[in-house]
């Protein structure tokens, strides 16, 4: 099932009994964070939460946790609540196959209900703005779909963005965002100081689920978050233009907001709890001056905490960083069949592929530094082999366990790009990276001892199968 805008996923999730409505009033802060800190540990069939009775605030509805299951997640792309977490990954795979899929351009967004412009654009006014971590500097918006173009070549749709940054409010009119070097908005604003210019841009928040997922998966630059929201959802994305800038936006969002990034201006930025599980420190950052607010009538401010894995945000970023490594490695190597890159946004990510000769394995690990997501992100690279599922640690642990040797198995490389967030960087910016070569070696490397290896009986899969069914109807 395709939704078109953020309410009607939580009806789904209501009658699926994935949302929890808290009916007593509660503080801001610790109390809506510390709900959002603990309700992923529920579990893979996690709620997300509903706020409407916030202490301080008249008129607050904050939702979180929206994706923070593998439950809501799989309800997100319209499949049953129980789908797995490895079926989901594989159905993600099958539905990028029909990617892309053309948008859809609609009249009237649901967005264009009220509007505030110019002087009276007050972020204050519209959303009730709360910290999730004791440390942030200050309020953040976390989850909402930031729209850029490349202003060298504007009409190029392939070359527009869609992605989710940390946006942290400074004034009433004032954001500061963090464009991290390896992302496109990144790419958009240096074109734009290159030009002298400010860089147009609309954050759409509080979306149908399908936007956040594509938003916060590591595409090619030239690849439409649009056209593959489509293919996920099974239908066009509904779109409108944003009436300042005439952004691209999504139909259903609860407000969007537009200005522009100011070219060549810098404020303190941060601290802020990020997806790394610690905070980072305060940096100079861009600066967004807000010139226009359009809101839904009673808006819904859609949080996301991030901390410790496991978080929402976790959850949001685990499939969709899997899916585009795995496309673009078989691209150059058919013979990998599976990618895990869940842990942290792919800080690790784990490879199981056969093998055409000695060494393979090795390359294959050094493809994954070379991707658009490895470059900023993979900072450790487990190789396994084809019988090893990466996404069931204790056989990668098993691989670990008996096929690496230290003495040849280690490829470190010195002084490789990552993303300034990423804390055990001694510069920020700069690191070592590891690929760990855990296959089996094949000639002509004839290292080790490896005899015939144990493998399961041919009626394990029936049986399996048939113990499931059993188990299922006691």
């Amino acid at each position: 099932m395709a939704y078109d805008d953020f309410r009607g996923f939580l009806d789904a999730l209501r009658k699926e009994g994935q949302l929890l409505h808290i009916d007593d009033e509660v503080m801001p802060e610790p109390d809506i964070a510390a709900a959002a800190n603990a309700a992923p540990r529920l579990g893979g069939h996690a709620p997300a939460l509903y706020f409407d009775r916030v202490k301080g605030f008249t008129d607050a509805r904050i939702a979180l946790n929206v994706h923070g299951s593998w439950a809501n997640h799989a309800l997100a792309l319209g499949l049953p609540k129980e789908t797995g977490t490895k079926e989901q990954v594989e159905e993600f795979i099958r539905r990028w196959d029909t990617f892309p899929v053309t948008p859809e351009w609609r009249e009237n967004p649901v967005w264009a209900e009220n509007t505030l412009e110019g002087e009276d654009a007050d972020i204050f006014r519209v959303l009730p703005l709360i910290r999730l971590n004791d440390g942030d500097g200050g309020f953040y918006i976390d989850k909402a779909a930031v729209v850029s173009k490349d202003p060298a070549d504007p009409e190029h749709s392939g070359k527009q963005n869609v992605g989710i940054y940390r946006i942290e409010v400074k004034g009433r009119r004032t954001l500061a965002i963090q464009p991290v070097p390896m992302h496109d908005i990144a790419q958009h604003l240096h074109t734009a100081e290159e030009r002298g210019e400010d860089l147009p841009v609309a954050i759409a928040l509080g979306n149908e689920p399908v936007i956040s997922i594509v938003a916060s998966t590591p595409m090619e630059y030239e690849q439409n978050e649009y056209e593959l929201a489509g293919a996920l959802r099974g239908a066009p994305a509904p779109i409108s233009r944003a009436p300042l800038t005439g952004l691209p936006v999504p139909w259903g969002s609860e407000v969007v907001i537009e200005g522009v990034i100011e070219g060549r201006k810098r404020e303190i930025e941060g601290p802020f709890g990020e997806f790394t599980g610690h905070y980072s420190g305060g940096r100079n950052m861009p600066v967004i001056r807000i010139d226009r607010i359009s809101y839904r009538t009673a808006p819904i401010f859609e949080h996301l905490y991030l901390g410790m894995p496991w978080t929402e945000v976790d959850y949001l970023i685990a499939a969709n960083t899997c899916v585009p490594l795995y496309k673009q490695l078989r691209r150059d190597f058919p013979e990998v069949r599976a990618v895990n890159a869940m842990y942290t946004h792919g800080l690790v990510v784990i490879v199981s592929t056969k093998k055409r000769y000695g060494g393979f394995a090795k390359a294959v690990g050094m493809r994954v530094l070379t991707t658009p997501h490895g470059l900023g992100y993979a900072a450790t690279v487990i190789v396994v082999d084809e019988d090893v599922d990466p996404f069931d640690l204790p056989q990668v642990m098993w691989a670990l366990s008996t096929k690496m040797n230290p003495a040849g198995d280690l490829v470190r490389i010195p002084n490789l790009s990552v993303l300034e967030l990423a804390p055990q960087a001694i510069t920020p910016g700069i690191t070592d990276k590891l690929i760990i070569d855990a296959t089996t070696p094949v000639a002509p490397d004839n290292r080790g001892n490896y005899g015939t290896q144990v493998r399961d009986l041919p009626e394990t899969a029936e049986w399996l199968a048939r113990l499931r069914q059993l188990a299922a109807a006691r």
